[in-house]
Parts: structure tokens; C-alpha cells; sequence
């Protein structure tokens, strides 16, 4: 095993500590493991907090800021955190307007987070909850009841964390997440697989010369394998099946996503491709976002979201955003 670490034992809290040192903008908790923005609580405004399993980042710490999510509680690596981690979150950025949970789907995530809510409201606290499920690869999975919740989360968080921003109450900002992870689809193909550090080894076998389609974020099978294929063609594969399953009638936001190991130059010329498909679907583009954002630790390979807007959701996500993953206005 060749990973930048200490020991495995003490990889989110080193890097807890790092985020901190790196980011005085942010109060890291690194004992309880919860991430909030220094000015919060703010005032009036709803809070948003999410959280899930280390090994995803740049979700879901490094979007915590004004535009995004008020606070963030990273589990263990690919576990979902404790319910005590997103009380003491709500706690911390409660303004007395309420707090949205915005919750991938995977079973620990859902339970604690359902746990979490009880606890928190018996604490006083208006609580909501959103549940993201958009990727289309599997109805079930190792993990999940229903579809597993990926790349929609930065657009969920993205666009509910701009609403907040301006001051909306609790119930349309729950509304307008609920519109964002309704409208979005994503699918998720692996060229390889990824290395937990307390494993050591790959979470999953892939032959040499084959890919896995419809790979979830921590590694979990999708549709099928096959022979290694093209840019092109896993464009025209990846795009296909998320318009398999929805319509787009609006232009649509693009996350064109590298789970980890993957490249800006191999994601630019993927983008090239889903562009191509997408153009050659009908389907109009209002903005895309090319990076690494929802990860698998060190996996190689790609991800693919669309997100149906209209004109308020399209000028939420333009709104600023100032984060240590996502920045961008005034």
C-alpha cells in the first residue's frame, strides 16, 4: 500500500487537522468530527448540513461556506457518521430558523440521519430532511434501499445552500432541494478500483482491460462489465442511460465528475465527448463543471449528472459560493 498516511487508524482526524490549518474560515472540530463555518450561526438564516463517509472529498467538508452547506460531519472513511456528530452540528449553526439534512441514500446515512432528527427536535431544533437519490445505474445496491445518492448532492447542496443564503424559510428551501434531486440523474463508470487505507488492498476486483458501468461511490457493482471501451463510447453509454431516465424539457446543469484518480486532462476530453452526445440528443446545456468533486478515495474513472433547470434554480447556482471546494461571484 502506497498512500500519503500515518497509520489508517488516524486518516480523517490528520486530515481533520489539516483542513483546519488550512482553512481558518472553517472551526474543524477535529475530537467530534463536525466542520462549521466560522460565522455561524448566521442570523435568520436556515442551516444546511450533510455528511457522509470520509473518501468522498471534496464533499462534503470542503463545501461548507457562505453559498453551501452551514456545517459537515465526515464519518470514518466510507461510513456513515454517528447521530451525535449532526445534532452537535445543528446545535452549532441553529438560528432558530431551522436546519435542512441533506442525506445521500445509503442505509447508515439514512438511519443516523433519521436518528439525528428525533435527537435534534427533542433539542428544540427545526429539522427537515432530503434524501438524494439520482443515480440511475441500480435500483438497489449493497448499500441502499432504492437508487444510491451521488454527483446531484453538490447541485442539491449547491443550489438549497443559495436559497438559504438569501433568507428563505426552512419549507422552501426543503422544497427547492426535493425539486433539484427530482430534476438530476447521474451515472458513475470505474476504470479501476479504489484502495481503502484500512484495507490496504482494492475494494473490489477488476480484471486488467475491463471497466465496471453504473460503479457506485464506494464501489459498488453497477450494470455490468465489460472490455475496455473509448472515451466516446462510454460518453455515449453514460449519457444514454441518465437519459433513459429522464426527459430533459429544460437545459440542464452538467457535472462531468473524476471519482478520484482520474485527470483533468482525460475529464476535459470526457467532457468533450458528453458534450457531443448530449448535442446530438437535443438536449441544451445552460452550465458544466469539470473536476473531481464526488469521489471514491483513489478510484479511477468518471461520473456523469444532469440536472434539469429552470430560471430560478439555474440563477441559485449561479449565485456566489465561497467554499474550499466550490467558489465562484462576488
Amino acid at each position: 500500500m502506497r498512500m500519503l498516511i500515518n497509520v489508517p487508524e488516524t486518516v480523517v482526524a490528520d486530515a481533520l487537522r489539516g483542513m483546519a490549518a488550512a482553512h481558518p474560515e472553517l472551526i474543524v472540530d477535529v475530537e467530534n468530527r463536525v466542520i462549521v463555518r466560522r460565522d455561524a450561526p448566521v442570523d435568520g438564516k436556515v442551516a444546511l448540513v450533510s455528511g457522509g463517509g470520509s473518501g468522498h472529498e471534496p464533499l462534503h467538508g470542503c463545501f461548507v461556506g457562505p453559498g453551501m452547506l452551514s456545517a459537515a460531519c465526515p464519518g470514518e472513511v466510507f461510513t456513515s457518521p454517528v447521530p451525535d456528530q449532526m445534532v452537535r452540528a445543528a446545535a452549532a449553526v441553529d438560528s432558530g430558523a431551522g436546519v435542512l439534512f441533506v442525506v445521500k441514500n445509503y442505509t447508515g446515512d439514512v438511519l443516523n440521519f433519521d436518528m439525528a432528527v428525533e435527537l435534534a427536535e427533542d433539542e428544540g431544533i427545526q429539522v427537515a430532511k432530503v434524501l438524494v437519490d439520482d443515480d440511475v445505474a441500480v435500483s438497489d445496491s449493497l448499500y441502499t434501499a432504492g437508487r444510491r445518492g451521488t454527483g446531484a448532492t453538490l447541485f442539491v447542496e449547491k443550489i438549497a445552500g443559495a436559497a438559504a443564503e438569501e433568507g428563505r424559510p426552512l419549507e422552501q428551501v426543503e422544497s427547492l432541494a426535493r425539486k433539484v434531486n427530482d430534476n438530476s440523474r447521474s451515472f458513475g463508470v470505474a476504470l479501476d478500483a479504489c484502495t481503502t487505507p484500512a484495507k490496504g488492498s482494492p475494494t473490489f476486483d477488476l480484471p486488467a482491460g475491463e471497466l465496471e458501468l453504473g460503479v457506485g461511490i464506494h464501489g459498488e457493482p453497477g450494470r455490468e462489465r465489460r472490455a475496455m471501451m473509448t472515451s466516446r463510447e462510454i460518453a455515449d453509454f453514460s449519457v444514454d442511460a441518465v437519459l433513459e431516465d429522464m426527459n430533459p424539457r429544460n437545459p440542464v446543469l452538467v457535472l462531468v465528475n473524476g471519482m478520484g484518480a482520474t485527470p483533468l486532462l482525460e475529464l476535459y476530453g470526457f467532457n468533450a465527448e458528453v458534450q457531443r452526445r448530449l448535442a446530438e440528443r437535443g438536449v441544451p446545456v445552460a452550465r458544466v463543471l469539470v473536476g473531481n468533486y464526488v469521489t471514491s478515495l483513489d478510484m479511477a474513472g468518471a461520473s456523469v449528472t444532469l440536472c434539469q433547470v429552470d430560471e430560478e434554480l439555474l440563477r441559485l447556482y449561479d449565485a456566489p459560493v465561497r467554499t474550499p471546494g466550490l467558489r465562484w461571484g462576488g
